[in-house]
């Protein structure tokens, strides 16, 4: 498969617009009181701020770099005490599975049928997470990259925007104490900040040489998850950075709407909302069917089912004061569900179905570019 060229990185003003409205947006919010207030109020401004043609934009790399906070704060979560726990994961994890592939088939339905989508585009697009990877992939296989992309930046939107609200309506929940990313950093030991930033650059660096999907997250996560199950330390990262995590995660999907035209944004994200509700909704199900098969909170399965992003979904849990360890653990494993199975299956499936292109005959080579 071809590499997909690095995107030029934007300039300096441009960055430091998006920051700059982000976090006000989040500082608003925070005030305000909105639950995940520091992302969600970032989300919100830039968004507005993208679509009214302000030049924002933010480099991947400064996503990422946050990602590796949010990865070690997640690791923070799995005390010595969650390894009798994990057992209990089994059937809803077997579920999990069971259930991205019954809506994904679904929702690439829906998108081929009702929102007009191409076959290649739909089915990359109707995957419940997996944004960087359906894009590169559906992209390879001729599939419309600003709408793959456009389509799964829409739905992370709204499920951030709507889960918080949902758990209150659905569930009557009432979020408890706010839960904080640790201590100031100006009272954090050295020692718990080196072992924290050692999990968060260790791990991505092996990560990345594993080839690990979302090894952003994935790498410090488990690295963390290692120091503290093993009892080498308890601190979680300071709360600032938490905070500048949120705000960077949220500026970064509103960024993504630059440049698009409204036109377009109004049909993806009409489109996205039917496939949206979809996806919400047979959460909900699958989470009801498993409480009582597997003894798990129905809100915690129904956040960890929720066809959000792997950071995302676990600061609403971590907001909202749910089992962060058992959401995040979820997420992780339908991300590897996702990329590994979608691309197989692309191959695999009928190629009326998927719209997949026959391989080229020897004499069409030569014109290829």
């Amino acid at each position: 498969m071809a590499k997909k060229p690095k995107a030029p990185r934007p300039p300096l003003h441009k960055i430091l617009l998006a920051l700059g409205i982000g976090s006000a947006g989040g500082i608003v919010a925070h005030y305000l009181q909105v639950p995940l207030a520091w992302m969600l109020g970032a989300m919100l401004a830039t968004t507005v701020a993208a679509m009214s043609g302000l030049p924002v934009a933010l480099p991947v790399a400064y996503r990422m770099a946050m990602m590796g906070v949010l990865g070690v704060m997640l690791g923070s979560g799995f005390a010595p005490e969650i390894l009798d726990r994990i057992g209990d994961w089994t059937l809803s994890l077997i579920g999990l599975a069971i259930y991205t592939m019954i809506a994904t088939g679904v929702v690439a339905l829906f998108l081929r049928k009702v929102a007009g989508y191409d076959p290649v585009t739909a089915y990359f697009s109707a995957a419940p997470g997996g944004l960087s990877e359906m894009v590169l992939i559906g992209t390879h296989n001729g599939g419309d990259e600003r709408i793959i992309s456009l389509t799964h930046t829409s739905r992370i939107l709204l499920v951030v925007l709507a889960l918080p609200f949902l758990m209150q309506l659905i569930f009557g929940y009432t979020p408890g104490p706010r839960v904080p990313g640790g201590i100031p950093i100006a009272d954090s030991n050295l020692f718990d900040i080196s072992v924290l930033t050692l999990c968060g650059i260790a791990g991505f660096v092996l990560a990345r040489l594993a080839r690990l999907p979302a090894a952003a997250i994935l790498g410090p996560m488990i690295f963390s998850a290692g120091f503290h199950l093993s009892g080498v330390t308890s601190a979680k990262p300071p709360m600032e950075l938490v905070a500048a995590a949120q705000v960077v995660v949220g500026t970064t999907i509103g960024c993504r709407f630059a440049g698009v035209k409204m036109a377009l944004v109004g049909r993806t994200i009409l489109a996205s909302f039917g496939s949206t509700v979809l996806l919400v909704a047979g959460g909900l199900l699958f989470a009801v069917m498993l409480h009582p098969l597997t003894g798990l909170p129905t809100i915690g399965l129904f956040l960890a089912y929720a066809p959000g992003g792997v950071a995302e979904m676990s600061l609403i849990a971590l907001a909202l004061s749910i089992d962060a360890a058992l959401v995040a653990t979820h997420h992780i494993v339908r991300i590897f569900f996702i990329v590994v199975f979608m691309p197989l299956m692309f191959r695999t499936l009928p190629a009326r179905l998927v719209g997949r292109q026959p391989p080229p005959s020897p004499a069409a080579a030569p014109g290829e570019d």
